[in-house]
């Protein structure tokens, strides 16, 4: 099954800037082989279910590895079993109708 996230990883107990820590997980991200967009405030993918779900794991075990003891994570998800659906695909519906 395909889904579409978008995850938000905040690691805690690093300081203020996190950004060595979101780089590293777009890392795990990519070497997955999936589609990602990052954002101000998250990463959308798009990709297999168990390959997106594991994929999240890894960017927590990379991420605690990195010397983060808590990690707290966002994820909004969403799949269709009436049709295929990208990312591209919705974004380009909403901009239709602007």
């Amino acid at each position: 099954m395909n889904v579409i996230m978008d995850l938000c990883v905040v690691p805690m107990g690093v300081g203020v800037s996190v950004s060595e820590y979101i780089a590293a997980c777009q890392d795990v991200l990519k070497g997955a082989g999936l589609k990602t967009e990052l954002h101000a405030y998250g990463t959308n993918i798009e990709g297999e279910w168990d390959q997106v779900m594991a994929a999240v794991k890894e960017c927590h075990l990379k991420v605690h590895k990195m010397g983060a003891p808590r990690i707290t994570t966002t994820i909004k998800m969403g799949t269709r079993s009436d049709r295929s659906q990208t990312m591209a695909d919705k974004i380009s519906s909403v901009q239709g109708k602007l």
